[in-house]
């Protein structure tokens, strides 16, 4: 991670996503522009949370790993998306881990020691923030039954385009390596059906698989079949 010093890319920002009226000017004052490269974590489940992330660029994904090690991802984000709201809140460790997919995922970073000092008596950004967070549950109820309404062909193909990282302005066809347990759970179906469909996207040309190597063939293809990607409307 390195620190932006350049104070009109970070205005830029907020003006874009239109948090100018959401972030007082004293919080303003203490706003850092953060730069993440693809693979880099931006914070790790169960660490101490000391500051609140507005993701503005590139593309982020949370997973949330097990006691026994087994890695579990729950969605992958686009901005505008704020991290480390609930935990704010909750005065609580982290929950998930979320981790950079596209080079230069760019984020906003208030520390709490600010938002205290600065935010908690400011009626315009707490409403920002539980507007947030109830968004949030909203979308978590609403998930697991929005996936199961789709074949597991949309999903699968909805999560290899989610999963080939956003290079710039194109998408890496070759994802190294997949664990077809993990897609599965989340995708919300069995590893064989998900070898099934693996199988079935390589007949069709969609794809092709080696060791452990998933080539997209077809990203247009598979994009129909996604129907635009389920996972990030």
């Amino acid at each position: 991670m390195k620190e932006i010093k350049d104070v009109r890319e970070l205005h830029s920002y907020l003006e874009q996503h239109q948090l100018t009226t959401i972030f007082n000017d004293r919080l303003k004052e203490h706003a850092v522009l953060c730069e993440f490269e693809q693979g880099e974590r931006i914070c790790t489940q169960g660490e101490s949370a000391r500051s609140l992330y507005v993701h503005v660029s590139g593309k982020i994904k949370v997973y949330t790993t097990s006691q026994d090690g087994k890695i579990l991802i729950l969605s992958f984000k686009q901005p505008l998306e704020i991290i480390g709201d609930v935990e704010y809140v909750n005065g609580a460790e982290l929950l998930n881990t979320v981790e950079a997919t596209s080079t230069k995922v760019k984020m906003i970073r208030f520390d709490f020691e600010w938002l205290k000092k600065h935010g908690n008596e400011d009626a315009v950004f707490l409403l920002f923030l539980l507007d947030i967070i109830a968004h949030k549950f909203y979308r978590k109820s609403t998930a697991m039954s929005f996936n199961l309404m789709h074949p597991v062909e949309v999903r699968l193909a909805s999560y290899l385009l989610s999963v080939s990282a956003l290079k710039e302005h194109t998408f890496s066809d070759r994802l190294d390596w997949l664990d077809l347990k993990d897609v599965a759970n989340f995708i919300g179906t069995s590893y064989r059906h998900v070898n099934r469909v693996i199988k079935q996207f390589c007949m069709e040309g969609l794809i092709e698989k080696n060791k452990g190597v998933i080539v997209i063939k077809d990203r247009a293809g598979l994009q129909i079949m996604a129907k635009d990607n389920i996972y990030e409307q």
